[in-house]
């Protein structure tokens, strides 16, 4: 196996309270064509306080005077860190090494294979660059995930406020003008005899009757006022009011009575809930809709079934 090139110099951690092994490790790495800048600590104390600066890798003894490298390497996994861990021992047991390995040490090997050291140090350093590059793609897709959901929320909002804008344009104008209109013709039809006259006016006031529902549900479809009593409430209303308007039996059951959901949410499972119910009028051929609205862990979810037919393979196949 090839093993990695490093050619900067190296900053190194020496955990080791024998000043003649550090020595000797020194003289190892460089003579495997290492260029290290290392620093000697023997305490615990002593190597917390150097945790706080960068390190390339961290070479360990297992015996320390009141001290291990165990305990050293749960130091670094406490500090969250990335860096290298090799552990090195003059004896060490293999229950010992397979608790290293489990608890992330990064190599181990005895003092009197030294040779191991440093290919093991320019695997682990190669490792960790590799973790770390890693992390830092996962940071930036959680950040491109969150600036995207805030486009979303934004672009939500925005959709909102120009629904609400235009419901305020129909009610006002529209609305207004058909309710005028429709006093109008009903003041008419009061005050003339002729029966050709009143036959028309009686055709124009279902039509302008017509057209004040119709700019009624295109105002509710823009901005659902009854969502201010509440999602539970609303959903209540829709399903009852679908039921009578399409005849398919319509059940709504809810986990709870209210919901302490995030400004918007409701919005969404309102809407989510008005286009299911159109797609079963439009496609299901169904005869029974149920609605479930529960709230667990924090997370909402809003279930529609129906006995209709289903999707065809061509449906599916689409």
């Amino acid at each position: 196996m090839t093993m990695p090139a490093i050619t900067r110099r190296l900053k190194m951690l020496h955990l080791e309270d024998s000043d003649l092994d550090h020595q000797l490790t020194l003289a190892n790495i460089r003579r495997g064509g290492l260029d290290v800048e290392a620093t000697r600590v023997e305490g615990r104390a002593d190597f917390g306080d150097a945790l706080r600066q960068p390190w390339d890798v961290i070479v360990s003894d297992y015996n320390l005077p009141g001290f291990s490298g165990l305990v050293a390497l749960e130091m670094l996994n406490e500090a969250r860190l990335l860096t290298p861990f090799i552990l090195v021992s003059g004896e060490i047991g293999e229950d010992v090494a397979v608790e290293a390995m489990r608890n992330g040490a990064s190599d181990y090997l005895l003092k009197n294979n030294l040779a191991r050291l440093v290919p093991a140090m320019l695997h682990a350093i190669e490792a960790s660059e590799a973790k770390r590059a890693q992390r830092a793609s996962e940071r930036a897709l959680a950040q491109s995930k969150q600036r995207l959901q805030e486009l979303a929320q934004h672009l939500q909002v925005s959709v909102e406020m120009e629904r609400a804008a235009i419901a305020r344009e129909v009610h006002d104008d529209v609305g207004g003008s058909l309710t005028a209109l429709k006093f109008d013709l009903a003041w008419i039809s009061r005050h003339t005899d002729s029966p050709e006259v009143q036959q028309r006016v009686a055709s124009a006031l279902e039509t302008v009757t017509s057209a004040i529902e119709a700019s009624q549900r295109v105002m509710h479809n823009l901005r659902p006022a009854i969502l201010e009593q509440g999602l539970v409430a609303a959903l209540q209303w829709m399903t009852s009011r679908f039921e009578r308007r399409t005849g398919v039996t319509s059940i709504f059951r809810t986990s709870h009575e209210q919901f302490p959901l995030p400004a918007g949410v409701p919005l969404v499972a309102y809407r989510t809930a008005q286009e299911a119910l159109t797609n079963v009028t439009k496609h299901a051929q169904a005869t029974r809709v149920e609605l479930d609205l529960t709230f667990a862990g924090g997370v909402l979810s809003l279930e529609v079934a129906d006995n209709g037919r289903g999707l065809s393979q061509e449906d599916l196949a689409k």
